[in-house]
C-alpha cells in the first residue's frame, strides 16, 4: 500500500486512494463516542491504533458540535486537546485539531497539530484567518451558520446546493482576502449543520459542484444521524451510532468515486478498504 505525502502547505495526499481523517475526540459528550478517550493514555492508545489501520491524519476535538451542546471555557477545551497532540505529534502522528477557536488553534500548533479543522470556516472566531495565515497551515473550512444550539432553526434554505455553495465561496473569499493563501484550503459542506436529513441527502447527490470548486473537499458524514434516520428499525426508531458503520463506509466509497480529497471517520480499517475499493474503480476507468 502506497504512503501518504503531503503538499508544500502539509496536506497529506495519497496516490492510492483518499486520505483518511479518524476521529478523536477527547470530549465527555460527543454523539458518537463522547467519554471513551477523555483519559489521556487511552487517547493516545486508540490514536496509534487508527494511524496502524491506516488513518492518513488524525483529528482531535475537544468541544463537542453536536446539536445541542454547550460550549465549553477555551482553557478547558485546551487543557483536554493540547496534552493529547503533543504526545501524537512526538510520534510523528499528523494531527489536525477540531475547534473554531482561534486561541486554541494557535496553541495546538503550537504543540504540533499541523492542520486546523474549523467547523465554523472562519465565522466563529475573527482571529483564526490570521492565525492561519501567518501558520501557513491547511485550514478545513466547514459550511456553518451558528452554533450547535441553534442548528434546527438555522435549517432553512432555497435551494441547499447553492445556497451552501454561495455560502461556502463567501469563507473562501475572505480567507484569501485575510491572507490566507488559496491552497492552504479544504472545504467541508457541513454535513449535518444547521441542515436536517433532507438537506444532506441533496449535498451529497451534488456533491460535484463542490469538487468542481477547485479545492481539497473533506466528507465528514460517519454515523451522522440522518444515516440513523435512514436505517431506522420497523417501530421508526433511529439505528444507534454504533450500528451506522456500513452506512458511513458506503459514503466513502460514493464520496471518493466523486472526487473528494478526505473521509472523516470514526472507524478507520472499513473506510481505508471502501476507499481502496472505490479507487481501484476509478482507476479502471
Amino acid at each position: 500500500m502506497a504512503e501518504s505525502r503531503t503538499d508544500h502547505h502539509g496536506l497529506p495526499t495519497r496516490d492510492d486512494r483518499v486520505v483518511v481523517m479518524g476521529v478523536l475526540n477527547v470530549t465527555p459528550d460527543s454523539f458518537s463516542d463522547g467519554g471513551r478517550y477523555a483519559d489521556l493514555d487511552a487517547a493516545v492508545e486508540h490514536a496509534v491504533a487508527m494511524v496502524a489501520e491506516g488513518a492518513d491524519v488524525i483529528d482531535v476535538g475537544g468541544e463537542s458540535t453536536r446539536p445541542g451542546a454547550v460550549r465549553v471555557p477555551a482553557a478547558e477545551e485546551i487543557a483536554r486537546v493540547i496534552p493529547v497532540i503533543t504526545r501524537l505529534a512526538a510520534a510523528g502522528i499528523v494531527v489536525s485539531v477540531d475547534t473554531y477557536r482561534g486561541e486554541v488553534a494557535e496553541r495546538a500548533l503550537q504543540a504540533g497539530a499541523r492542520i486546523i479543522n474549523d467547523v465554523s470556516g472562519g465565522l466563529g472566531d475573527p482571529a483564526m484567518a490570521k492565525i492561519v495565515a501567518q501558520a501557513g497551515c491547511p485550514w478545513v473550512i466547514m459550511h456553518w451558520r451558528g452554533h450547535s444550539r441553534r442548528m434546527t432553526e438555522l435549517a432553512h434554505y432555497d435551494d441547499v446546493v447553492t445556497d451552501v455553495l454561495d455560502e461556502l465561496r463567501a469563507r473562501i473569499d475572505d480567507a484569501v482576502d485575510a491572507g490566507v493563501q488559496p491552497g492552504q484550503l479544504v472545504v467541508d459542506p457541513g454535513l449535518g449543520f444547521a441542515k436536517n436529513a433532507q438537506h444532506n441527502w441533496r449535498l451529497l447527490a451534488h456533491l460535484e459542484v463542490f469538487v468542481d470548486l477547485g479545492l481539497p473537499v473533506l466528507l465528514a458524514a460517519s454515523r451522522k444521524s440522518f444515516l440513523g434516520s435512514l436505517l431506522a428499525d420497523d417501530a421508526g426508531d433511529p439505528r444507534p451510532t454504533a450500528g451506522r458503520e456500513d452506512g458511513t463506509t458506503a459514503l466513502t466509497t460514493f464520496g471518493a468515486l466523486a472526487g473528494v480529497w478526505g473521509v472523516r471517520v470514526h472507524s478507520v480499517r472499513p473506510n481505508v478498504d471502501a476507499a481502496l475499493v472505490a479507487h481501484a474503480i476509478g482507476a479502471a476507468r
